[in-house]
């Protein structure tokens, strides 16, 4: 079973993540809602990672479904399971490594561990082992088990030097502490104020990263149980309420985070999820109004493909020069400067080339379609 409203949401998060990473390249020239949180809180821009580990745990759902009790998966499905996490881990070390120090160099001295595709590949591998070897109701224990339990770490384990509950820096919470306890300080993340101290897509802060899948695979099971009707649509628009006010209630008592992926972080941006779900499942399922996804679509077909694509494009036009000598401009800044804010200002420009980046991949993605050259994980 393919369900066409999660590809098309898969294919607007994917071009949501081809948006901010473009936009924010030129940061600080951004329009806020293209930047991060740098801390506490939740921008639009927080809610693309997490959409995309929901989509992954509702995807999930039709690929494992076959296995119950009664069918049990065989070695070679965790073989598989096994090969998808590894290549998309190896991909996210690519994506880091890619002139890590400067033009055609790939230093695996100080390559950084973590980041967004190893998140993904360490949730998707252990979401998968969950639900192939734990009851159902049981599963539902254990998330509920993983986000209690990380927030009463974060909160009342004490760290060496910062004491117990610091969620004021990046590097003095009980996460940081783990991650720099197993991850060598070289492999650490070394921008936005981590001083390779800790990572936003760290090791410990995968916990509750695993219950943004795990949420989304009970969401699909609970869809494949369902009618094709509005009162489906509706349940997910009452789930997804729930979900939002549980969080924004525990945010009173554990910060919404996107870099610490706070318990409370998960419940709120679940919520949203659900209702973004909920509105694609309406229109494209329910009512048959399709042609306004068509596009991101075929853009959710190639999500890895593309995604790693836009990436690798954005460190070549960073790292390739217009003209010699030291102040000679990168491709990224001259362009931008030149074709983009020169006249329409510098933030509406960075939007103006980031909007152009998206409908580049999505021409991209059509031809791909075209072609039916789809490249699976």
């Amino acid at each position: 079973m393919r369900l066409t409203s999660l590809d098309v949401f898969r294919g607007i998060t994917i071009a949501g993540m081809i948006l901010v990473n473009m936009a924010g390249v030129a940061d600080p020239k951004v329009y806020p809602p293209l930047l991060h949180a740098d801390w506490h809180g939740c921008t639009p821009t927080d809610l693309v990672f997490p959409f995309f580990l929901f989509i992954v745990g509702v995807a999930m759902t039709f690929s494992l479904s076959k296995y119950t009790d009664k069918n049990k998966p065989t070695s070679t499905v965790y073989w598989r399971i096994f090969r998808r996490a590894a290549i998309l881990f190896f991909l996210g070390l690519l994506l880091n490594g890619f002139w890590n120090k400067g033009p055609w160099t790939f230093d695996l001295g100080s390559i950084r561990l973590m980041g967004v595709l190893q998140r993904i590949s360490l949730t998707y591998f252990f979401s998968s082992v969950i639900v192939l070897n734990v009851p159902r109701k049981a599963q539902w224990v254990l998330a509920g088990l993983l986000l209690l339990g990380y927030w009463l770490t974060m909160m009342y384990i004490p760290v060496p030097e910062f004491g117990a509950g610091d969620l004021t820096t990046r590097f003095g919470n009980f996460g940081a502490y783990i991650d720099r306890l197993i991850i060598p300080k070289e492999h650490l993340y070394k921008g936005d104020g981590f001083k390779f101290m800790g990572d936003p897509e760290g090791l410990f802060g995968t916990i509750p990263a695993i219950v943004s899948v795990l949420f989304g695979y009970f969401s699909g099971q609970w869809l494949l149980t369902q009618p094709v009707k509005t009162r489906t649509s509706i349940g997910f628009i009452l789930a997804g309420i729930a979900f939002f006010i549980l969080g924004w209630l525990m945010n009173g008592i554990f910060p919404i985070n996107k870099k610490l992926w706070t318990s409370s972080y998960v419940l709120f941006t679940t919520g949203l999820a659900l209702l973004f779900l909920a509105a694609c499942y309406e229109l494209i399922e329910v009512r048959q109004i399709k042609n306004w996804g068509k596009k991101f679509e075929i853009l959710g077909l190639n999500a890895i493909a593309i995604f790693v694509a836009s990436v690798l494009l954005i460190k070549v036009l960073v790292r390739l020069k217009v003209g010699t000598g030291e102040d000679a401009p990168n491709l990224f800044d001259w362009i931008y400067k030149n074709i983009f804010a020169s006249w329409s200002g510098e933030m509406n420009g960075s939007l103006l080339f980031a909007l152009v980046t998206v409908a580049f991949w999505l021409f991209v993605a059509f031809i791909m379609y075209r072609q039916r050259w789809f490249i699976k994980v």
